[in-house]
């Protein structure tokens, strides 16, 4: 369509989700933070491989298994690499495993602060519909309404009243997706013909803003 701002939003959250745990150090529950490091512990043939969390208040540390005797020649070349170099990249995704993190915390406190990195893929002249499409690779905490109020310099309530009168879609289309986290492939369209500040709107999506 011919009347399209077309743009993509990655969104990065600026950490990984802390596991509630129980500190021995403290005697209550707190968050606990990715260290960025791992621990391996060879038995013969075999290795056990953790990723190592701190208590941000006394430094207790606990393990979180990432695999237990698993003989050598079954762990593919490049995760080994990365547990012995203690690689980041590798590091930051598996602490976003929020599955594998389910299985050890009864609490999982996901990051809410985001970082969105805009990208125009078109502009054309005379436009009058905004769509916006998400990149998210990583779990992030942050609602999609929240998110768009951010970024497009909106409130929550004119947001709501824009989804209400179907000039604001939403794929995929359920009622209350203005409510949930932000997901990967998610795309927004948002009508703005006739609104007094398309050309602000427009702007901010795309990540600039005019003097």
């Amino acid at each position: 369509m011919c009347n399209l701002l077309t743009v993509r939003w990655t969104i990065t959250p600026r950490s990984p989700p802390e596991p509630w745990l129980a500190c021995t150090g403290c005697s209550i529950a707190r968050p606990f933070r990715c260290s960025g490091k791992t621990r391996l512990n060879a038995s013969g043939r075999r290795l056990d491989a953790w990723l190592i969390y701190k208590c941000p208040v006394c430094d207790k540390s606990w393990n979180r298994p990432l695999f237990e005797r698993r003989p050598v020649q079954d762990i593919p070349p490049d995760m080994l690499a990365a547990l012995q170099t203690n690689d980041p990249i590798w590091i930051r995704r598996q602490a976003f495993d929020l599955a594998a993190l389910r299985s050890h915390a009864f609490h999982i406190e996901e990051c809410a602060e985001v970082d969105v990195t805009k990208r125009v893929l078109d502009r054309p002249d005379g436009w009058s519909i905004l769509h916006v499409e998400l990149s998210v690779d990583l779990p992030a905490g942050i609602r999609l309404d929240r998110l768009l109020a951010r970024e497009l310099g909106l409130s929550r309530a004119r947001l709501q009243s824009l989804h209400r009168q179907e000039r604001l879609r939403l794929e995929p289309g359920r009622s209350d997706a203005l409510r949930k986290r932000v997901a990967d492939g998610a795309s927004i369209m948002l009508n703005l013909a006739d609104e007094a500040d398309q050309t602000m709107i427009g702007d901010a999506a795309s990540g600039h803003s005019r003097p």
